[in-house]
């Protein structure tokens, strides 16, 4: 049972990620031609879609499954300070992801005070994030 719920964690993981890397380049674009209302029309669709019907889905199995492992192995935080550290971050990439949520509320309502230029570089805390947490899960190294 324990390899199932880890497959299905790998690949909500894979899901989550692909929805946390495009969702800030869709606001970028929204942000950029905010005078083309026809095109601004289809961005606002995708990101609405993109976070409905991958992102909360993705979210929610990333939760339950690892937490799914760690109930079903609760000796692995025995293992080292490396589970604590994944465990951390992890839950940063969560908050980051509602982070996007309420951006993307505001910017459905035309609300975002941010630039395209704040979500290219905020659009790179996940990429450090998941370069942390893949070497804390595959090196251990404390």
């Amino acid at each position: 049972m324990f390899l199932w719920i880890k497959a299905l964690h790998v690949i909500s993981v894979i899901t989550f990620m692909a929805v946390v890397f495009y969702l800030p380049r869709l606001f970028i674009y929204h942000l950029e031609n905010r005078d083309k209302k026809e095109f601004v029309e289809v961005i606002k669709k995708m990101e609405i879609r993109l976070h409905k019907f991958i992102g909360i889905p993705s979210f929610w199995l990333v939760l339950l499954t690892g937490l799914g492992m760690l109930v079903i192995n609760p000796s692995v935080f025995k293992s080292g300070g490396w589970i604590h550290a994944k465990i951390t971050l992890a839950l940063v990439m969560l908050i980051y992801y509602i982070s996007l949520a309420v951006f993307l509320k505001k910017i459905q309502t035309d609300r975002c005070k941010m630039s395209p230029k704040f979500f290219r570089l905020y659009n790179e805390i996940p990429t450090i994030l998941l370069i942390l947490i893949i070497i804390l899960a595959i090196v251990r190294p404390f």
